[in-house]
């Protein structure tokens, strides 16, 4: 059976942008081996990195390789200043109005846990209600839970429904509801999740939020300026840069409210033996010698993603996204979790009678890589009744070529374990 769409070649040349071009900024599709493909569909859980970016961070550890703040000499004022243009860049990519409320973590999953226990345990008692959605990443969830057992406070859920979409948000929201956080974009339907109505609401009950911007400003953007939300977090390596870095960003009242989430060096004004006094945000959240070359890198891919354009990189992705999703739909055996009415660029299926595992091993086999597992968000998996799944994700350099491999090598697979 052959289910290649005729008219790929047709949506090929439609797509933004050209993927020839773009991949050849990306070392690993020419390290790779040459007797297969290179298909990278797992963008959802760690983009690719362009030279530009690993130039960046070369370029730190080669020639200005020093601490930043302290140093008083020529490579460490370059140092101090490159890391700074970076949250500048940053700054301006979300449309955050203040670079200083900008401050460098390692990731989506360290910004929450600041928000949650240098928010959370200050603000939260007994009987608060800490709202989250059915559809949270475990980052999401974990902390929230360690909270309300520390303080008392309850979680409640807006829970999904089998297409993928929040049910009657605005049900569960009252006078009881302190902190609403959520993710933007799922990582397992795909689901663009609404953000206005949601934070409307919270708003309505006087409600802090918390956006999980980690799926959605890679591919998506967000404009922090336009939206009432208090904070957003997201990662770098899911955005063209480097591990080990990422960007909570607050509003500036209430981060100089709160109480550091680390001691040590750099986030303090002054310290003697008894007691110390806080440095200005966004230092003081920034305890020790932050991870620099990693800011600095992610800087870079902010400056690659905005000279390629946002809007061309989401039209790319939903173009590839529809696509793919007529293609599965033609393979007899897929099952395909949720049809979000508003999705990003990412599908979640299963083959039936086959472990999701042994479909990645066997895709990997003809050089595609594709995500196997419960993508940490058990809590989907046992709602939806199955231990794993396959997903699929799409980022920039992807191509209409990509999944007409995918699809050849599932009927494949299908044929082989059958």
């Amino acid at each position: 059976m052959n289910i290649i769409d005729t008219n790929s070649s047709k949506v090929l040349n439609s797509l933004p942008l050209d993927v020839n071009i773009i991949k050849n900024d990306f070392p690993i599709f020419a390290n790779q081996s040459k007797e297969k493909p290179f298909i990278y569909l797992d963008n959802a859980a760690t983009s690719q990195t362009p030279t530009q970016v690993i130039n960046s961070v070369n370029e730190y550890y080669y020639n200005y390789n020093s601490n930043v703040h302290r140093s008083i000499y020529s490579i460490g004022d370059k140092a101090t200043e490159a890391y700074e243009k970076a949250r500048r860049q940053i700054s301006r990519f979300i449309g955050a109005k203040d670079s200083h409320t900008v401050i460098f973590t390692k990731g989506t999953t360290e910004s929450i846990n600041l928000i949650a226990y240098a928010w959370g345990l200050k603000n939260l008692k007994a009987n608060d209600e800490i709202l989250l959605t059915e559809m949270e990443h475990h980052s999401n969830l974990v902390p929230w839970q360690i909270i309300a057992k520390l303080t008392g406070a309850n979680l409640k859920f807006i829970p999904f429904t089998k297409d993928g979409n929040l049910l009657d948000i605005e049900k569960y929201f009252n006078k009881n509801t302190k902190i609403v956080s959520f993710i933007h974009q799922s990582n397992v339907f795909g689901t663009i999740n609404d953000v206005e109505k949601i934070l409307d609401h919270a708003k309505s009950v006087g409600a802090i939020t918390f956006l999980d911007g980690a799926q959605s400003i890679p591919h998506l953007g967000i404009d922090i300026s336009s939206i009432d939300c208090d904070f957003v977090g997201f990662s770098g390596h899911k955005m063209l840069g480097p591990t080990g870095v990422g960007v909570l960003c607050g509003r500036n009242e209430i981060l100089n409210e709160m109480e550091p989430f680390l001691g040590g060096g750099e986030m303090i004004q002054s310290v003697n033996l008894e007691k110390s006094s806080w440095n200005q945000i966004p230092w003081k959240f920034e305890a020790g010698t932050p991870n620099i070359a990693q800011a600095i890198g992610l800087g870079s891919a902010v400056k690659y993603i905005s000279n390629i354009g946002i809007q061309k990189i989401k039209d790319h992705e939903s173009t590839l996204t529809n696509y793919a999703l007529k293609q599965l739909a033609e393979i007899d055996k897929i099952i395909i979790y949720g049809s979000p009415k508003n999705r990003g660029g990412l599908i979640t299926f299963n083959i039936d009678g086959i472990h999701p595992h042994d479909v990645a091993q066997l895709l990997d086999e003809d050089g595609i890589a594709v995500r196997a597992g419960h993508h940490c968000a058990q809590p989907i998996m046992n709602k939806l009744n199955v231990s794993a799944t396959v997903r699929i994700s799409f980022y920039l350099y992807n191509d209409i070529n990509d999944i007409d491999s995918l699809a050849e090598s599932l009927l494949k697979t299908i044929k082989f374990m059958t």
